[in-house]
């Protein structure tokens, strides 16, 4: 037994979060990392479980969940060794009109530095589109260069970006 993945996506109603965790916690099964929204009306959660959860049981408590057909969900084994390498913690933020390719130039650079987007979330509010992604940044990665590839990459977007580094506080 193993740690698990496990995501559940589809039609938002009130419940699911509880119906999830309640059939989790009957079966002795510890959630160690999580992360949940709505969008548009659409839900969409991934967990994962510490060592020892039984992937046929979780699938059989967590059938409940699929019966009006709204909802779809996986569970499947964590392989060893993924967690990632951890770095140096970054904020990217992007604002500005919404157009094509905001997240895929920005995120671009991060990864051409070797950076891994670990949490990123984006809002559209009117014309006005929002990015917040947390970012690892391996050792060595020369901060400065990535500002400035980040900063123009968004000035051929017309957006404005800022990358900051995140102390533990803030996380």
């Amino acid at each position: 037994m193993s740690q698990l993945a496990i995501t559940v996506v589809g039609q938002d109603r009130p419940g699911i979060i509880a119906e999830a965790t309640s059939a989790l916690a009957s079966l002795g099964i510890n959630i160690e990392d999580s992360t949940m929204t709505l969008l548009r009306g659409h839900f969409a959660m991934m967990l994962v479980t510490d060592e020892g959860a039984d992937e046929a049981a979780v699938s059989a408590a967590l059938q409940g969940l699929t019966a009006d057909g709204t909802l779809s969900v996986d569970v499947r084994p964590v392989p060893d060794g993924t967690t990632a390498p951890a770095g140096a913690s970054y904020l990217l933020s992007v604002h500005g009109g919404d157009r094509t390719g905001i997240v895929s130039s920005i995120v671009g650079e991060v990864a051409r530095a070797g950076g891994n987007v670990t949490d990123l979330s984006t809002r559209l509010s009117g014309d006005l589109y929002v990015l917040l992604a947390e970012c690892d940044l391996p050792e060595g990665t020369d901060v400065a260069r990535l500002e400035s590839s980040i900063a123009a990459a968004a000035e051929r977007l017309g957006v404005g970006a800022s990358l900051r580094p995140l102390e533990s506080d803030d996380l």
